[in-house]
């Protein structure tokens, strides 16, 4: 692992094997680690950039709401300082907000894109009123919702199954700063949508989706993966959030697919 700065901040990445470059940005209460098993394999052939993103991590805090464009910035300063040109970026959940920030912002350092159990909408007002409630409930017993959050993001039926998994979810996020939580919390709420973005752009988009995903606008997805000019879809059926636990080496062998075209 290594440390960027970002307006004098600490930025934690790691940075590992040679060649044509794939960017992979963890979710909310995620940090680097979860590509752990991806980048090992991934680095064989790619050179492999993760971030730990503000508040996230070993990374520190930029500022009291991380909007998906300043979280944009801090990866566009840590590929600047790495001398990357161009590269195919993969976001989980958060990060692919963070992606499709960078996508509009910096779209000519880019190859491909993947959507990892993400979408390109913005919150609802129902959603942003939901999460206003739950920055109330972070600052007042951070641990509480995030030991209900993680479990949350898998289906119930395989709780048993990644309960050691979902319990070192459980123990990393808790070390998060509550500063950290709420920050993203806050830049989630008020993102924008990037529908028109997925329309007009001309880079090759992977979607990879869960159908038993409790956090993505099922009924809209449908809607999504139509908008690209090309793009390919990995939809597992019996997968919900995680498919980074649930489905790795099916998630892994797609997202190696798609390098080898857009790389």
């Amino acid at each position: 692992m290594a440390v960027a700065k970002f307006q004098k901040k600490n930025i934690n990445y790691t940075d590992d094997g040679s060649g044509k470059v794939i960017v992979l940005l963890h979710g909310f209460t995620e940090s680097l680690k979860i590509w752990t098993g991806f980048a090992t394999q991934l680095s064989k052939k790619y050179r492999v950039i993760t971030i730990d993103l503000p508040g996230h991590g070993k990374s520190d805090c930029v500022g009291k709401v991380h909007t998906m464009d300043l979280l944009a910035d801090v990866v566009f300063s840590v590929l600047k300082k790495l001398k990357v040109g161009k590269c195919l970026m993969v976001g989980h959940s958060m990060g692919g907000y963070v992606m499709l920030a960078f996508a509009e912002k910096y779209p000519e350092h880019l190859r491909g894109i993947s959507l990892f159990h993400s979408h390109c909408f913005a919150d609802t007002v129902a959603e942003q009123v939901n999460r206003s409630r739950t920055i109330a409930v972070v600052n007042q017993d951070k641990f509480s919702y995030v030991a209900q959050f993680i479990p949350s993001l898998f289906p119930v039926e395989v709780h048993k199954k990644f309960s050691k998994q979902i319990e070192l979810m459980i123990r990393r996020a808790a070390k998060m700063e509550r500063e950290g939580v709420v920050a993203a919390l806050e830049g989630m709420k008020i993102r924008k949508d990037q529908s028109e973005l997925l329309k007009s752009t001309p880079l090759p988009v992977m979607f990879i989706l869960g159908q038993k995903d409790s956090r993505a606008p099922i009924p809209r997805l449908w809607e999504m993966i139509a908008m690209p000019a090309v793009s390919e879809t990995l939809m597992l059926r019996e997968c919900g959030h995680m498919g980074y636990i649930e489905a790795p080496q099916e998630t892994l062998n797609a997202l190696t697919g798609f390098a080898r075209k857009v790389l």
